[in-house]
């Protein structure tokens, strides 16, 4: 099967873009672009840092209701946003658990925790537990935890079957970074606005009833992954039973509001039909 709807990625008004489907198994349902073309991910960093969270978790490196971050901050709060730090700094502006506030900052906090923790840089150590063993070879996690990550459209496949069908983590672990934490929770999605609620996983955004949103207009509230401000995102549909990653080279704006919901919509349609 080739996904014809793929295609649409060349009327992006962006230099490079490349995108693929792929099952739970890891077959590829379609792919178009350059798939080894290493992308700025931006946020969707992030995926791959609370993966590699979970794996710390799972190791016994740390809990997920130990302290980490502001005063009764814990490592839950810090993957699910809602530690109270603010979005690009070390400054605290809410209580928490009380608001989802998205921050780069609190992924940051997490990074340092889990490397004081192992005693392992976090870069480093996301390459062991996550990166290696999936084989992916052309992503790096050096610099933020947050936002500083590279990879391509290849390596992510390789992720986002990982996601569908755990082999690094126990299959109940992944169940609980996908089910909202904190529900009932308000906050800002960048560059969407307002939701309430915003839900969020640890670390993954889970769709549910936000309107706008980057994902599409026929994903399933159960859909979750993530979108980066470099013009990047990971989603999987667990109704639908694939997940989508599409990279490109220019940074978020009107475009991408615009293109990324009937990109999605159409890729959906094209699967289901």
């Amino acid at each position: 099967m080739s996904l014809q709807s793929l295609a649409l990625i060349e009327n992006w008004p962006v230099p490079t873009a490349a995108a693929a489907v792929v099952r739970a198994d890891g077959t590829v349902l379609g792919a178009h672009g350059p798939g080894a073309h290493r992308f700025a991910l931006a946020s969707v960093t992030k995926l791959l840092a609370a993966y590699a969270a979970l794996v710390a978790y799972e190791e016994g490196a740390i809990e997920l209701d130990e302290p980490a971050g502001p005063a009764g901050s814990t490592v839950r709060h810090l993957l699910a946003h809602t530690s109270g730090l603010a979005f690009d700094e070390h400054r605290v502006t809410s209580a928490p658990g009380v608001r989802r506030l998205y921050s780069n900052a609190g992924f940051e906090v997490l990074g340092d925790h889990i490397a004081k923790a192992t005693d392992i840089p976090f870069g480093e150590y996301a390459r062991q537990a996550v990166l290696e063993p999936l084989g992916m070879t052309g992503t790096s996690l050096d610099g933020s935890p947050a936002k500083d990550g590279v990879s391509t459209v290849d390596d992510l496949v390789r992720f986002a079957a990982e996601v569908q069908a755990p082999r690094l983590l126990d299959p109940r672990t992944v169940a609980a970074a996908m089910t909202v934490q904190y529900p009932g929770t308000k906050g800002v999605v960048p560059g969407f606005g307002h939701q309430n609620p915003n839900d969020w996983g640890l670390g993954f955004e889970i769709r549910g009833s936000k309107s706008p949103h980057w994902t599409g207009g026929s994903s399933s509230p159960g859909t979750f992954g993530h979108f980066g401000q470099s013009g990047t995102f990971l989603w999987v549909d667990p109704v639908v039973g694939v997940a989508c990653v599409a990279l490109a080279d220019r940074a978020f704006g009107p475009w991408a509001v615009e293109a990324w919901p009937p990109f999605t919509d159409a890729v959906l349609a094209e699967i289901r039909g």
